[in-house]
């Protein structure tokens, strides 16, 4: 038995390795062979090399715990007040029915083009950046969690009636867990969108610091190893967050689909 779950997780181990490796050979590929000029393309061991250093050094330690702190204050400010809005909304269908186009519209407009706007009433510092962030996963986290609560599974939600449970209790036992998935669902969209509005923020308005800042600074300087590891380690925290919340989803709706 022990023997097969070891061979299970090597297994699995090996899966999860193929991805890193695969794109570690591709950009090798593309280096050796000048499909792509040497000099804008800096080889995958030299740029890993310099990361392991800035990372060592620590370096790059601030810019990433900054972009970390800004996108989970983000996310907490859009958990906060989105999930309480989407219950809202998706308790009553013609509530959501009178909003839809705004939640539409906002959702479907780009983050990037409501910089200036959140510029003007916030001006440059960090409360712009994690209020454009935070809006954006608001308004995901909202949808999701409508969603969820108007497509609560009717079966159980009649059964529970048919009990005699009270309104309050058939949302706390019954509509409140067949939510939770789809909650899950838009939280991990939300703090993917807040990760990229996050780096393009603190690219474009006026950061001193954070990942965004630092890949921009390397850019405009030239120093290209720099630059692709801020990108990979930028892509790193965010498939991180990702796992972080894959776990805590797993863990916590184990019933889901069932």
């Amino acid at each position: 038995m022990q023997v097969k779950i070891k061979s299970r997780k090597l297994r699995r181990a090996a899966e999860l390795a193929i991805g890193p490796f695969l794109l570690i050979g591709l950009w090798w590929l593309a280096y050796k062979s000048g499909f792509v000029n040497r000099d804008l393309l800096p080889s995958p061991i030299a740029t890993l090399d310099d990361t392991a250093a800035n990372i060592w050094s620590g370096n790059m330690n601030r810019d990433f715990t900054r972009t970390l702190v800004r996108v989970a204050y983000s996310i907490v400010i859009a958990i906060v007040a989105g999930v309480p809005t989407g219950i809202i909304l998706g308790a009553r269908a013609s509530i959501y029915r009178s909003v839809e186009f705004l939640v539409d519209f906002f959702r479907s407009t780009p983050a990037t083009a409501l910089f200036p706007l959140f510029l003007l009433l916030f001006g440059l510092g960090d409360v712009a950046k994690i209020a454009v962030a935070a809006f954006a996963a608001w308004l995901v986290i909202v949808f999701n969690v409508a969603y969820g609560v108007m497509n609560a599974r009717q079966t159980r939600i009649l059964a529970a009636r048919s009990m005699g449970a009270s309104s309050p209790r058939i949302f706390r036992d019954v509509i409140f867990y067949e939510t939770l998935p789809q909650t899950f669902v838009g939280l991990r969209t939300a703090v993917s969108l807040a990760l990229v509005v996050v780096i393009v923020a603190e690219m474009f308005i006026g950061a001193t610091d954070g990942m965004g800042h630092r890949i921009i600074d390397a850019q405009i300087s030239y120093s290209l190893t720099d630059m692709y590891g801020s990108i990979l380690i930028a892509g790193a925290m965010g498939y991180g967050l990702n796992l972080a919340l894959l776990f805590i989803e797993r863990s916590v709706i184990h019933w889901s689909g069932k």
